[in-house]
């Protein structure tokens, strides 16, 4: 006897996130210690970690549930753009404005519309800032809701095809690009493009992943692991044609598994609109999600 078919009043699909259950940071390596924290702590208002790597070495940004790492050493650039959610662009602009100053002489720059602030780091980084908004981004009032990477013509089939069956990612493409949900609201975008892309500089990316093993089983089979972390980390930088071997891209991935120390771990971000001249008890923290309908 056939079951009957149930039927829903919900579209559950949209509750569907793959594999890659986490978006964790963007690594690139910055020259100067105290011009990165003038432009991400003061100029982009993000707020430094203040329990993990707060030495001189180092630095690590949060923007809500992601994070910028900052290692000091030469520059490094992403070929393309890292996408931000924050809630008041003009405070932003206010901000960039008054750093503009101290970042004299660098590749510091920025340009500001009604929706969006296009921002420049010192050392060349596209760091495109949206204001909030729900049909985009979800419940996202900050955070970093996507990376979008620069790819050769011809490519982001076979780079769908890689995440699809090695990472066991959901995707979502169209002439163009590739979308990789990469989190309950991240993503990273390879968009094809003519001109030419700049030679990998050892930037890199780090998701969390659920099947764990089998991701680094397949990766393995094929000689893609990079380096072997830890028990609950590993890394891979080349993505490549599933049928040739071939390299489409490289950008380093740190993958972790839900099990990782740092999985999950909640990240001070602080307000910067409150200072020690305006101050108010109780609206120090930034909200990075929406409340109830």
């Amino acid at each position: 006897m056939t079951s009957p078919t149930h039927s829903s009043p919900f579209d559950r699909r949209i509750e569907d996130v793959g594999n890659i259950v986490e978006f964790g940071h963007v690594n690139v390596r910055v020259p100067d210690q105290q011009i990165a924290i003038v432009f991400y702590v003061m100029g982009l208002g993000l707020t430094r970690d203040p329990y993990l790597v707060t030495g001189v070495e180092n630095a690590w940004m949060n923007v809500g549930t992601s994070q910028f790492h900052l290692p000091v050493g030469p520059a490094q650039v992403v070929r393309g753009a890292i996408g931000l959610v924050m809630p008041d662009l003009e405070a932003l602009v206010e901000r960039l404005e008054e750093v503009r100053p101290r970042l004299t002489g660098t590749r510091f720059g920025f340009v500001a519309d009604r929706a969006q602030v296009e921002v420049t780091c010192p050392w060349g980084n596209r760091i495109r800032v949206h204001a909030p908004d729900p049909k985009r981004f979800g419940p996202l009032l900050l955070g970093m809701p996507y990376v979008e990477l620069d790819v050769p013509s011809g490519t982001t089939a076979r780079i769908e095809r890689f995440y699809r069956e090695m990472l066991g990612a959901l995707t979502s493409s169209g002439t163009d690009f590739v979308r990789v949900n990469a989190g309950k609201n991240e993503s990273l975008v390879y968009r094809e493009t003519t001109r030419a892309i700049p030679p990998y500089d050892g930037h890199h990316l780090q998701i969390t992943v659920a099947d764990f093993s089998g991701v680094h089983r397949k990766l393995g089979e094929r000689g893609l692991i990079s380096e072997e972390s830890s028990q609950s980390q590993y890394r891979f930088e080349n993505i490549v044609d599933l049928d040739t071997g071939a390299v489409l891209l490289s950008l380093e991935h740190e993958v972790r598994s839900l099990r990782h120390p740092l999985h999950g771990r909640y990240l001070v971000n602080r307000n910067p609109a409150i200072n020690n001249n305006w101050f108010a008890t109780g609206h120090e923290v930034a909200l990075w999600h929406t409340g109830p309908e």
